[in-house]
């Protein structure tokens, strides 16, 4: 079966497809991803999941609704939620040094603990430069990482500029984020995420992997990347210890809805972290108007407002979405690291879900 077929959907009213569902079969068909899934939640609080393609190309079968899948960066706002609530307990401070709590750690080129502080990391303002190596990880998707080589590899190269200069986007700031957070809990960084967010807000279908796990549980489709000859190769097994507090745990797109949505409701910082959280720098060169908070980002909407979320890119898997602060959302996953034009169409996929 070809990327372009797709699964049957019930999705239309009054003989015309919906738009969620019209705009999924878009990217299956017109721009060649193997499977897209969303799950939006409209004004009347109601949530529903759509699906597009094939969720294993050799087989053909069909897409699970609302399945598992990677969410790669998404990972960041569980790791800045964890950050900020230990900065309501008091243990750590959002504008302190990283050497208060990793002494002597963040050492290099132009790169010093003293002066790069808690926030900057949260931010992308540090100047930090980035560790991931895509090669390495298409080569040998299954290959563990510590997460302090992982450091080392970023502390090797140059700092890109003096911490709070400017903004730019670096994995490398929530991996510091993410050791932080162990060394101030003593616990594990996958403990403290299922036990701070995940199971306080009643996340059934999201978890972080452990060391080793290379799988996903559930029921999910399959991740494909496009080799330079045009086959897919299957990204699925995969191990993401290499993106760890920046971007190893896996969800479902209605878990997604849930969790930014608690979040904006207050269910998961007191109101001070959660403004902190909100305040946000320009980040135009991910978008036309898209500002970049704690882990955290804004983006305008075509019909006004603005909804927050983030996204993530892990090989097999792109994820977009978010919600707006009177509890409209949506989140759309594909099964494949979209092209730069398939990536826009996706996020004006959500925007529609969105506004509709």
């Amino acid at each position: 079966m070809t990327a372009g077929a797709l699964a049957p959907t019930a999705a239309f009213a009054g003989g015309r497809p919906d738009t969620v569902q019209s705009r999924l079969n878009a990217l299956v068909r017109e721009d060649g991803l193997p499977a897209a899934l969303a799950s939006v939640k409209g004004r009347d609080g109601r949530t529903r999941s759509y699906t597009a393609g094939v969720g294993d190309l050799a087989t053909g079968a069909k897409v699970p609704a609302n399945g598992q899948v990677r969410i790669g960066s998404n990972t960041k706002a569980f790791t800045a939620v964890v950050v900020l609530q230990l900065v309501a307990e008091g243990k750590v401070g959002l504008d302190s040094p990283v050497e208060t709590h990793l002494p002597g750690l963040l050492r290099g080129d132009g790169i010093d603990g003293r002066a790069i502080t808690v926030r900057q990391l949260l931010q992308h303002t540090s100047g930090l430069p980035e560790y991931v190596d895509k090669d390495s990880i298409l080569t040998n998707p299954t290959r563990y990482y510590e997460p302090r080589d992982l450091l080392d590899a970023a502390l090797a190269r140059k700092a890109h500029f003096a911490p709070g200069a400017r903004w730019e986007y670096s994995n490398t700031n929530y991996l510091v984020a993410g050791l932080i957070i162990q060394k101030v809990t003593a616990r594990p960084l996958g403990e403290e995420i299922n036990r701070r967010i995940v199971d306080r807000i009643g996340l059934r279908h999201t978890s972080f992997p452990g060391p080793g796990d290379t799988s996903i549980h559930e029921a999910h489709p399959k991740g494909y990347n496009r080799e330079a000859d045009g086959s897919f190769r299957d990204y699925t097994e995969l191990d993401p210890s290499w993106g760890w507090a920046a971007g190893a745990a896996v969800s479902t797109n209605s878990d997604m809805i849930r969790f930014y949505t608690a979040l904006l409701d207050g269910h998961l910082l007191p109101a001070a972290q959660l403004a902190e959280m909100r305040t946000t720098v320009p980040a135009d060169e991910v978008g036309p108007g898209v500002r970049y908070g704690l882990g955290l980002v804004s983006r305008p909407l075509p019909c006004g407002g603005l909804y927050w979320g983030h996204g993530g890119t892990i090989p097999g898997y792109y994820t977009a979405g978010g919600a707006t602060d009177d509890g409209r959302a949506a989140s759309i996953a594909v099964t494949m690291i979209p092209t730069r034009g398939a990536e826009q169409h996706v996020e004006a996929a959500v925007e529609s879900a969105i506004c509709r």
